[in-house]
């Protein structure tokens, strides 16, 4: 088995070259390796674990978009490479019960993009990665789900008993993810309420406590998006804990220092790092586990591979790695569709580096409110952006993700069936 451009990982970068490329260079030249079936934008999948997006209507079929964009797609995991060969290796596929379904496989390659994301850094934390869920891929989202459906029917049977206590979620990490989930889940819990949780307050029984080590959540962002998000968090009635650092996880509780705060669920937010599998390769990786990258995406010192994404560390202008969000891996990736389809018409390369350039930031607060900062052509300048308006905002980043793996026609069609569908089913995912 053999293409001239392969990419593995099919997150938001790594499926968006695919497509744009294949469209313009067909199967037999572009190729997708991804170890799962279907695609989901990652910064949704708090609406998931809330229950809030149904993953079956909101997942893509990799094989349904290899067909419709010209790639060729390859089911399996990638486990070796030899640089020198230009080949991979991707695992062998076998059913539930065990069964072969695929064997293992070789592909050849002309150029190799590793676009496989990241995963969660635990820092050393000890009992983070037994007691807690993070949501790295669909099916962190659903166990969570799933768990916390398992925790409210617990507590709707023991409501007006002896010691019954509701629901104790904690959220360690007040980044966009963990600020996000926290606020997703207030709205949530009140429309569980109405669906067969009616004996539980959705305030007073689904506790949320939100843990972040940093003088306040959402750092990274300007301090006015960080103080209307507590704000907003507050009115909903979320616990925020900031400058604290937790020392250990258990399986009822989260210990900072000598205080302990009570957990039937945790989630960890509070960090990613890249898989670990890369160190494998035989590829140059950073102290954080990222390839490193020159600006043309290319993996120092070795010809045909390239990364993208939360994998790749690639610095920019001001020396500084570039921010591991969704607007940097869509950037690259079209940055590296440039490159690749200057060589396949025998164009000389670009003769500018990749330079991140940063749009602005925007957080969800369930499906009516959002906060966020947009970047102005001026340097320094942004604008505050909250309410109604940012959640349209917000809305459409995904929107336009789909646009491009999916066309526009087709995407305006999806966003409408998905306006009818949610006038037609429950507003939560109840099984």
């Amino acid at each position: 088995m053999r293409s001239k451009y392969v990419i593995v990982g099919g997150g938001a970068g790594g499926l968006e070259l695919a497509c744009k490329l294949g469209r313009k260079l067909g199967p037999q030249q572009v190729m997708l390796v991804d170890s799962r079936l279907y695609h989901i934008w990652k910064p949704s999948l708090h609406e998931v674990a809330a229950g809030t997006l149904d993953i079956h209507q909101e997942g893509l079929s990799y094989q349904m978009l290899a067909h419709d964009n010209g790639f060729t797609y390859v089911y399996g995991a990638m486990t070796a490479l030899d640089a020198a060969a230009r080949q991979l290796t991707v695992a062998a596929i076998a059913s539930e019960a065990g069964e072969a379904v695929l064997p293992e496989r070789s592909i050849g390659y002309d150029a190799l993009v590793m676009a496989v994301g990241s995963t969660s850094n635990y820092f050393g934390v000890p009992g983070a990665a037994e007691h807690t869920i993070s949501l790295n891929a669909t099916e962190d989202a659903e166990r969570f789900r799933l768990t916390l459906l398992k925790l409210l029917t617990k507590a709707a049977l023991q409501k007006g008993q002896e010691g019954a206590a509701g629901v104790d979620v904690v959220i360690i990490g007040g980044g966009a993810t963990g600020v996000e989930l926290a606020a997703e889940l207030r709205e949530a819990s009140g429309v569980y309420t109405a669906y067969g949780f009616g004996h539980l307050d959705p305030v007073r029984d689904v506790r949320i406590t939100l843990l972040e080590g940093a003088p306040r959540i959402l750092a990274p962002l300007p301090e006015r998006v960080s103080s209307a998000a507590l704000k907003l968090l507050d009115q909903r009635g979320i616990n925020v804990v900031t400058d604290c650092r937790v020392t250990a996880i258990a399986a009822d509780h989260v210990s900072v220092g000598a205080h302990s705060y009570p957990s039937d669920i945790v989630v960890w937010a509070a960090g990613i790092k890249a898989p670990a599998f890369l160190a494998t390769l035989g590829l140059p990786v950073a102290k954080g586990g990222q390839l490193e990258v020159t600006g043309a995406l290319q993996v120092k010192g070795v010809p045909g591979v390239y990364a993208l994404g939360d994998c790749a560390l690639c610095l920019g202008a001001d020396g500084k790695p570039v921010p591991p969000r969704a607007q940097a891996a869509h950037q690259q990736a079209d940055y590296l569709l440039e490159t690749f389809l200057r060589e396949a018409r025998g164009k000389a390369p670009q003769d500018k580096p990749y330079a991140y350039r940063d749009y602005g930031s925007l957080v969800s607060f369930g499906q009516s409110t959002s906060v966020g900062s947009l970047m102005g052509s001026l340097r320094g300048f942004s604008w505050f952006v909250e309410g109604f308006l940012a959640r349209m905002m917000y809305v459409s980043l995904h929107l336009l993700h789909h646009q491009a793996v999916l066309g526009t026609i087709r995407t305006g069609v999806l966003a409408l069936a998905r306006f009818l569908v949610k006038r037609a089913t429950p507003l939560v995912k109840l099984h």
